[in-house]
């Protein structure tokens, strides 16, 4: 049975978007060249995971001279937040409060990252 296709990345998608947003756009053998050697990936894999990512609508391909070029349509940026809406919908209820709760009671924040995260909402009720 196939695997049922997720709409934010998964991780062997993200090592991919993560080289082409890092160039800006990217041939497929361009993007297997520049991951770690050790993944070991062929041509093929990668292809075939870029080609998900177009239909996924994270990437869009454009014919340059005899190769097919590959560019983001959604940026880093965009990416993790439609990944953070997807924790904050899956494991917390669709509610960024419980989300925030459970980073500062489990993560070590600095006080100076706590300070800043008060800031935020601070300007973001206020604003």
């Amino acid at each position: 049975m196939a695997r049922k296709r997720t709409a934010t990345l998964t991780e062997a998608e993200l090592r991919l978007m993560t080289v082409i947003w890092r160039k800006g756009e990217a041939t497929v053998s361009e993007v297997a060249d520049a991951l770690p050697g050790d993944l070991n990936l062929a041509y093929n894999t990668v292809l075939t995971t870029m080609r998900i990512l177009e239909k996924k609508g994270y990437l869009e391909r454009a014919r340059k001279g005899r190769a097919h070029v590959y560019k983001p349509v959604v940026s880093q940026d965009q990416a993790r937040l439609k990944a953070v809406r997807h924790v904050v919908k899956s494991f917390f209820d669709d509610s960024p409060e419980l989300l925030l709760l459970s980073m500062m009671e489990d993560e070590k924040l600095s006080p100076e990252e706590v300070e800043r995260l008060k800031k935020m909402v601070d300007e973001r009720s206020t604003g």
